[in-house]
C-alpha cells in the first residue's frame, strides 16, 4: 500500500520508474542476516537479481558477500566495497579476460562448471604465478518444481558438472597444481517456495559429501546456492521471506563437519519485494470483448511476464484510497510486439488516462533486465525513505 504522500510525489515525476523502498530492503536484509547468524552461515548476495547501486550499498553495509556471474559483476562488487575474500564467481561461460581480472582481484573462489574450465583457470593462474581457489559446481539432479526456464539443477541443464564426470574432476584437480580445491557448489533453481526441495538438496549434498571424503578431498565450503522464492500474490502481507524456516531446513538436514563453512547465494528473496515498477495509463481502449489499459511501461522495463509468464500483482494506486467500479482490463505496454502484455483480465478500479499503475514485487530481475528496444529511454530509479522521495 502506497501512502497518499507518495502518490502525490509520484504524480510529479516522469514515468515509468522503479520505486525502491529502502526501509523494506534494510528490514529484509536484517531478517536474513540475523536468521543466518544463528547457524554461523555465510550469505552472498546474487548480483544478477539487482545491481542497483543503492541495493549493493545496502548489501555491502550488512557484511554480506557477493555472488557474481560475470566479470563486470565482480568489478561492481569490489567497486562497491565488497571484500574480495567474500566475492565468488560462478557462470558456465567465463571468458579468459573475466578469469584474469578475477585472479588479479584475488577473489575468494571460482565456482567451476566444467572440467575444461578447471584446466583453463589453472593455466591462466599459472601464467600469473597465482593459485586459484575453486569449488566444483555439481548438478545434484534435484527437481526444483519451478518454471522450466529457471531450473538449473537437473542433468539436462547446461549448468554445473554431472556426477558421472566426477572421476574426471578428481583426475584434473590432482594434475592442476595452480588450483586449490576448497569445496562444492550447488544451485537447483529459482523461485522455490516448497522447502521440501531444499530437504532433497541436503540429502543429495550429503551423499556427494561422502564421495569426496572417500576420495580424500577435504571440503572446506559447502555452498548450497539460493533459490528461495517470494510471494508475488501478496506483497503487502508477505513482504519478508521466512528466512528462519529456510535456514532451519539446512540446519536439520545438512551434514556439516567441524570447521566447515556453509554458504548461501540469495538474490530474489532479498530484493524482490523492495521495488515496484510505477507507470501511467496512456490510453484506455474499450472493445466489445476486451478492455485495454495501455501503459507507458512495457517489456522494455519489465520483461518477466513476457519471458517467464511471471505473475506480478498490478494495482491502480491512484484509486486505492477510494471505492470505484471494477472493470477487467488487459494491461499492456507501448512496445510494437503482441507479447507486450503484463497480464490479461486484471480486475482494477475503472481507470483513466494519467492514473498511476504499480507492478509489485519487481525488485528482482526487473530493472537489471531492462532494455533499449524500440530506442526506449532507460528506466530511471526512485528511492524512498520515510517522508521523502529521491530521484536518481
Amino acid at each position: 500500500m502506497f501512502s497518499a504522500q507518495h502518490i502525490n510525489q509520484f504524480n510529479q515525476l516522469e514515468t515509468p520508474f522503479y520505486y525502491y523502498d529502502l526501509n523494506l530492503l534494510q528490514k529484509t536484509v536484517t531478517a536474513c542476516t540475523q536468521a543466518a547468524a544463528q547457524y554461523h552461515y555465510h550469505v552472498h548476495y546474487a548480483l544478477k537479481a539487482n545491481f542497483n547501486p543503492k541495493v549493493l550499498q545496502t548489501m555491502q553495509a550488512a557484511g554480506i558477500g557477493a555472488d557474481c556471474v560475470s566479470g563486470n559483476e565482480v568489478k561492481a562488487a569490489i567497486e562497491h566495497g565488497f571484500s574480495n575474500n567474500k566475492v565468488v564467481f560462478a557462470g558456465v561461460g567465463k571468458s579468459d579476460r573475466e578469469i584474469n581480472a578475477a585472479l588479479d582481484a584475488d577473489i575468494f573462489c571460482f565456482n567451476v562448471e566444467s572440467v575444461q574450465e578447471l584446466v583453463v583457470i589453472n593455466d591462466l593462474a599459472a601464467a600469473k604465478g597465482k593459485t586459484a581457489r575453486v569449488a566444483i559446481r555439481i548438478n545434484p539432479n534435484v527437481d526444483a518444481h519451478t518454471h522450466h526456464y529457471i531450473t538449473t539443477g537437473l542433468e539436462e541443464n547446461k549448468f554445473g558438472i554431472n556426477t558421472w564426470q566426477l572421476d574426471d574432476v578428481l583426475f584434473t584437480l590432482k594434475n592442476c597444481t595452480n588450483l586449490e580445491f576448497i569445496g562444492v557448489h550447488f544451485h537447483v533453481g529459482s523461485q522455490i517456495t516448497n522447502l521440501e526441495v531444499f530437504k532433497n538438496l541436503c540429502t543429495r549434498v550429503n551423499e556427494l559429501h561422502n564421495w569426496f571424503d572417500n576420495q580424500g578431498l577435504a571440503i572446506k565450503v559447502l555452498n548450497v546456492g539460493g533459490g528461495l522464492g517470494v510471494d508475488y500474490y501478496n506483497p503487502d502481507t508477505n513482504s519478508i521471506c521466512d528466512f528462519e524456516s529456510y535456514f532451519k531446513v539446512f540446519s536439520e538436514h545438512l551434514r556439516v563437519k567441524e570447521g566447515q563453512e556453509v554458504h548461501f547465494e540469495l538474490g530474489r528473496a532479498l530484493v524482490a519485494q523492495s521495488a515496484s515498477l510505477i507507470s501511467k495509463v496512456l490510453y484506455v481502449k474499450n472493445g466489445q470483448k476486451k478492455n485495454f489499459l495501455i501503459l507507458d511501461a512495457g517489456m522494455t522495463e519489465l520483461i518477466r511476464p513476457m519471458l517467464y509468464q511471471a505473475y506480478h500483482h498490478i494495482e491502480n494506486i491512484s484509486k486505492q484510497h477510494t471505492a470505484y467500479n471494477t472493470i477487467n482490463y488487459d494491461v499492456v505496454g507501448p512496445i510494437c510486439e503482441s507479447t507486450d502484455c503484463f497480464r490479461t483480465d486484471v480486475a482494477l478500479p475503472e481507470s483513466h488516462r494519467g492514473d498511476l499503475i504499480a507492478m509489485r514485487t519487481a525488485g528482482a530481475y526487473g530493472e537489471v533486465m531492462a532494455s533499449g528496444y524500440n530506442l526506449r529511454d532507460r528506466v530511471q530509479s526512485v528511492y524512498s525513505q520515510p517522508e521523502q522521495v529521491e530521484v536518481v
